[in-house]
């Protein structure tokens, strides 16, 4: 997220110079109301990762266990909070990287519904998955932190006109007549037990504070979500991060020709992770392969979309895991891309509800942390 005057890099070595000259709304907010920023945090390089490992800067450390990962790709927001660096980090998530580092760092996480808080100055990933949201201690910290970001913004399109709520009044320990579902599909295989175990204990208490909890809850093309995200995203990425080219901002080689400049500009300024998603995404959205990749994907991101509907029409909420693992140790899957992709497989189908608040649609979806 922008601020002014004081260096965003994405945890990339193509912005590791650059100081934006004005603020991202949700900045803007905070600081009205009298916040004070303390840091910026670590992150996988623009948004692409599930550990934190791919930042250009440093790898970041599960403050429970240092020899673990804290999740990603907003691990430092996750790890700034669990270890009381600050009161509370903003973050974006567009797959997971809210909701995945703060379940591996016991915080709270939130990815907002699409449209409800501002992404003028957000960096942009993947435009139609991309959302802002707040990682704190506890959830009424959370709720505070919503109050204040929450709201339309006539500088980004994508932002709900809707009236802001008061997240606080939500918060209350009587949970009589909540109905909750539990889908049979995120208790995938390979689970872990320590996962599985802390999970049915978590749903063992929200039915001893009254809600009354349906297991036999089933989205059946959940097991899609993860195929159908790594074409999304990656095409979104293709498009936005074309806008680095070493002319106007940002790192820039010196070539012998201005093909050879921007070429050598996009090598050595991206990462290894960046690059796979540019040019995954660059294959989807190529001639000949947009209707088979890219169009197909936004079909099934339908059909995901509708089970959630027909979902939410019976049940105020469902509950899922985080994670089908407990944070891994660092280094454990950096050599293999589709593991590190799998631990993305529990948030990931949300992004058939990337769209933009509706009269019908909830004010926001709370994960379990």
């Amino acid at each position: 997220m922008c601020t002014r005057g004081v260096r965003t890099t994405c945890s990339s070595k193509m912005l590791q110079n650059f100081v934006p000259p004005y603020n991202a709304t949700v900045v803007e907010k905070l600081n009205a109301c009298g916040a004070v920023m303390v840091g910026k945090a670590n992150m996988d390089e623009f948004a692409m990762g599930s550990s934190t490992e791919n930042s250009a800067l440093f790898v970041t450390h599960n403050p429970w266990d240092l020899s673990r990962v804290p999740g990603g790709s907003s691990g430092g927001s996750a790890v700034a909070v669990a270890a009381s660096e600050g009161v509370c980090a903003l973050g974006s998530d567009t797959g997971g990287s809210i909701r995945q580092p703060a379940g591996f760092c016991s915080v709270v996480g939130l990815k907002p519904t699409y449209g409800r808080v501002s992404r003028y100055g957000l960096v942009a990933f993947a435009s139609s998955l991309d959302q802002i949201g707040p990682l704190t201690q506890d959830v009424t910290d959370c709720a505070l932190v919503m109050n204040v970001i929450a709201g339309h913004d006539s500088r980004d399109s994508t932002s709900a006109p809707q009236p802001v709520p008061d997240y606080t009044k939500c918060l209350t320990p009587d949970l009589k007549g909540l109905r909750l579902g539990i889908p049979k599909e995120y208790f995938v295989k390979g689970m872990q037990s320590e996962v599985e175990t802390t999970m049915r204990n978590a749903i063992k208490k929200l039915e001893e504070l009254g809600a009354k909890v349906d297991w036999d809850v089933s989205l059946p093309h959940t097991p899609y979500s993860l195929a159908v995200y790594y074409i999304i995203a990656p095409s979104e990425a293709s498009a936005n991060l074309a806008r680095y080219d070493g002319v106007k901002y940002g790192f820039s080689y010196k070539g012998d020709t201005m093909w050879d400049s921007m070429e050598k500009t996009r090598e050595f300024g991206f990462g290894p992770e960046v690059k796979r998603r540019i040019m995954i995404g660059t294959y989807a959205l190529s001639a000949g392969y947009y209707d088979a990749w890219y169009v197909k994907a936004q079909k099934v991101r339908t059909l995901i979309r509708r089970e959630f509907d027909q979902a939410f029409e019976k049940y105020d909420a469902l509950i899922t895991p985080t994670s089908p693992s407990v944070p891994f140790k660092i280094g454990e899957k950096t050599d293999d891309p589709l593991q590190m992709y799998l631990s993305d497989v529990c948030t990931i189908p949300l992004i058939s509800l990337a769209c933009p608040l509706s009269p019908s649609r909830p004010a926001s979806l709370m994960d379990c942390r």
